[in-house]
């Protein structure tokens, strides 16, 4: 009897094994997850692309922005420092962390004057370079800044006035 009593205790705890052990794989195979998917990636304006104020001079040139914001003019244009303020443009993206994006820009882009005249606008780099890795998860954006360079006439092609114009980039998502 109490032979008969042991086996149907030891019988109970095997079957009580089995069942945690059971448990624990299928918990355990419940415990892995499904990698989120793909957002797709949000791109919001934030700050115009800006040369600041310059001077033709006799022949033209260039002005750059860097994408850093630092302005440098070539040929004979020379720069102005009359309170208006030079920047490069501010994209700010937003995607799941680890998306990988690519920078495609447009084609070169014209700039009108308010008193007649044109100029040509070439976009720089962007920083950061591509491929742009997505560090900020949402709702947090992270910062695109990018640069350019305007062909710059002589003072007769390129009279005094504000000049303004639309560019055009592509965001590539992978």
């Amino acid at each position: 009897m109490v032979t008969n009593i042991i086996h149907r205790i030891a019988g109970r705890n095997a079957w009580f094994c089995y069942t945690m052990i059971l448990l624990s794989m299928i918990i355990h195979i419940n415990l892995f997850s499904q990698e989120m998917p793909p957002k797709p990636v949000s791109v919001d304006f934030n700050q115009n692309l800006s040369f600041g104020a310059f001077s033709p001079g006799m022949s033209g040139g260039t002005v750059t922005i860097t994408p850093d914001g630092v302005r440098f003019a070539t040929g004979s244009v020379m720069l102005v420092l009359q309170g208006y303020l030079f920047f490069p443009a501010i994209f700010l993206l937003e995607g799941n962390p680890g998306t990988i994006v690519h920078l495609l820009n447009g084609p070169d882009a014209t700039l009108t004057g308010s008193n007649g005249g044109s100029m040509t606008l070439h976009l720089g780099d962007a920083t950061p370079g591509d491929p742009i890795i997505i560090n900020a998860a949402p709702p947090a954006n992270m910062q695109i800044r990018i640069g350019g360079t305007l062909d710059v006439g002589d003072q007769v092609s390129n009279p005094a006035g504000f000049y303004n114009g639309q560019f055009t980039l592509m965001f590539i998502q992978e």
